[in-house]
């Protein structure tokens, strides 16, 4: 590794660190080269979310997204700072594709814009894709599986992971105004489409649950699909499912009663949780 190399690794780093999120931790289970590039995508997905989410006009957030773009468009002429030359080289090395970085940046621009308010079905699938399964089929490649598998390992287990947030945030994007639930499973539920009156309504519960079973589904396909897959390179992949399954199953077995409230699992569910992680990971060295 040169030395501009070793700075840029050292900067993506550096910023991944900084976010304070478990996924710094997470990734340490991969080799030097795969991890680098892990931190480069998450500086990539940072940057461009902190795009949409921030406080400016639709038309600043889009040309800024756009500029993401033809970014991601420039790669192979080489990278133009320490993210971008990261992610050109695990493009390369990996077999990153280009429309999985645009299909992210698209998902950022459907959040930049109205708040989202009970999407149909359709819409929130597309979402889903973008924001979380396309992530997947980056992460998966770096990982080292480039199989059909695991794409399908990327496309459930994203869908699967970002169900589960949208259930465990109900009541945090019901206060900024936004309902990522399903129009139709909330029209089921006889949920009006009313984010200041979400949670009061005796039908949300059964609404989450609907939710709750798709996301299941999801799980147990990426389980699937795994078995499929070297069981090295799907390492990181069951260790996502393993955080956050764990708390699907415990709203689920609560019957989503208190959509009001943010479900955590308790201390002793988390180091239960990381001693079988831990466990999977040493046998498969």
């Amino acid at each position: 590794m040169n030395e501009r190399a070793a700075e840029d690794a050292a900067a993506v780093t550096a910023a991944t660190r900084a976010a304070g999120t478990s996924f710094y931790r997470g990734m340490a289970v991969l080799s030097p080269r795969r991890r680098v590039a892990m931190y480069g995508i998450y500086a990539f997905c940072r940057a461009v979310d902190d795009i949409a989410d921030e406080d400016a006009p639709l038309a600043a957030k889009q040309a800024g997204l756009d500029a993401w773009r033809g970014r991601i468009d420039r790669l192979a002429a080489g990278g133009e700072d320490a993210v971008t030359r990261v992610l050109r080289d695990a493009s390369l090395r990996y077999a990153l594709r280009r429309e999985d970085f645009h299909a992210i940046i698209d998902g950022m621009a459907m959040d930049a814009g109205a708040p989202i308010i009970a999407p149909d079905a359709a819409f929130l699938d597309l979402y889903c894709d973008r924001v979380a399964s396309a992530v997947g089929r980056l992460a998966i490649r770096v990982f080292g599986e480039v199989s059909l598998a695991g794409d399908d390992v990327a496309h459930h287990l994203g869908r699967a992971l970002q169900l589960t947030n949208i259930l465990r945030d109900v009541a945090e994007d019901a206060a900024r105004g936004r309902i990522y639930l399903p129009r139709e499973a909330l029209l089921a539920a006889d949920v009006p489409l009313d984010a200041s009156r979400i949670l009061t309504n005796p039908g949300l519960p059964r609404a989450m649950a609907a939710i709750g079973t798709q996301a299941e589904a999801h799980f147990a396909a990426a389980a699937q699909a795994m078995r499929l897959c070297n069981p090295r390179a799907v390492r990181p992949a069951r260790m996502m499912a393993g955080a956050y399954r764990p708390l699907l199953s415990r709203m689920r077995r609560e019957g989503f009663a208190h959509p009001e409230r943010r479900p955590r699992l308790s201390t002793a569910r988390k180091l239960l949780l990381a001693a079988q992680l831990f466990l999977l990971t040493d046998r498969r060295r």
